[in-house]
């Protein structure tokens, strides 16, 4: 197996007997995801779309390979189209072409150009044999956030929430127990959560009574890191984001983090009560979408991102403790079932 990256790879992630190919690496300048950089800061023009083009397509044509798989595209990465549909292209004019499949999570980013959406399921009619979806449908389908979900529904397969593998190792001592976890990515929205919750504790009713372990993602910079540290109350744990993070949440009262998509499936596994702030800056809805799922479900209180403050967040931790504490029947194991069915697809192409 090969997995051709163009960023970096998080630190947690497990790349055991996985070849990897280091494409020229790039990043969004802000959350707009109109700009995009290189690690030096400049942003990226014809040859260097030139060269990462060429880059994908080396990769690609390294070996012959049965089986293509994208993450995302062509449901998503629009700005990376002069690579991916020039990967795909590559793909469908060899003699013998790879199965094609796309990866998309449960929730697309609505558009606000509709003949987008469209164009995205026209490239997957065009070329795709399969799109594997990870979610369970009778808690998110596709066509809550793609309006033509139709056209490509017998592309479709469903394959339960694919978890990220960072778990099964057990938090040590009584880390976790009776805690509210507060967690986040990195960005100017993880560090305006983990500061609101520096606070929310001597605000809260029922949530102050706990200890507070906030976590901080890698991609928060050290500097910020430390002055939340500096800043701690006694009650209030500081750390790094952590491998047991699912242990942490079996064993918490509450958690407190955004709606990232691997987030909500610890949340939903651990059935723990929880408090979203889900990342809405500019256009993204799909956290807001994720959010309400569980709102409907009665499973977490939602603030606002751009109401986010220590006393809105001190009365969702309230609030949120008054849910009860239970499990929602979803389908999980969505990595295996994934690799089962694309297993499946190439025996019967064969």
């Amino acid at each position: 197996m090969t997995l051709a990256t163009g960023n970096r790879l998080p630190p947690l992630l497990d790349t055991t007997g996985i070849a990897i190919v280091e494409l020229p690496p790039v990043r969004a300048q802000d959350a707009r995801f109109k700009t995009f950089l290189t690690p030096e800061g400049h942003e990226i023009g014809e040859a260097w779309k030139t060269a990462r083009t060429q880059a994908t397509l080396d990769a690609f044509r390294d070996r012959p390979f049965d089986l293509l798989l994208t993450e995302t595209w062509p449901f998503g990465r629009r700005p990376f189209a002069f690579e991916m549909q020039s990967l795909v292209d590559a793909a469908r004019a060899q003699s013998r072409p790879p199965l094609i499949a796309s990866s998309i999570r449960d929730i697309l980013v609505r558009k606000q150009e509709l003949w987008k959406e469209e164009e995205m399921a026209e490239r997957a009619l065009a070329a795709y044999d399969l799109v594997l979806v990870h979610s369970d449908p009778s808690f998110i389908r596709l066509e809550d956030s793609f309006p033509f979900a139709d056209r490509v529904s017998h592309l479709l397969r469903y394959t339960g929430f694919a978890e990220t593998g960072t778990g099964g190792t057990e938090a040590p001592g009584d880390d976790g127990s009776d805690e509210v976890i507060v967690s986040c990515g990195g960005g100017a929205v993880g560090i305006g959560l983990l500061r609101a919750a520096l606070k929310a504790p001597a605000l809260s009713r029922l949530a102050g009574e706990c200890r507070w372990r906030l976590l901080a993602g890698h991609d928060i910079d050290e500097e910020s890191f430390l002055e939340l540290s500096r800043q701690a109350a006694e009650n209030i744990i500081v750390e790094r984001a952590r491998r047991d993070f699912p242990s942490l949440l079996e064993r918490a009262r509450l958690s407190i983090s955004q709606a990232g998509y691997n987030t909500v499936l610890d949340i939903l596994r651990a059935g723990v009560p929880s408090v979203l702030v889900p990342f809405a800056q500019i256009k993204e809805t799909e956290q807001q979408q994720r959010a309400d799922a569980l709102v409907r479900h009665g499973r977490a209180v939602t603030v606002p991102e751009k109401t986010l403050t220590p006393e809105a967040l001190a009365r969702a931790a309230d609030d949120a403790l008054s849910l009860p504490r239970r499990d929602i029947p979803v389908r999980f194991g969505g990595a295996e079932t994934a690799a089962d069915i694309m297993v499946d697809a190439l025996e019967a192409r064969r």
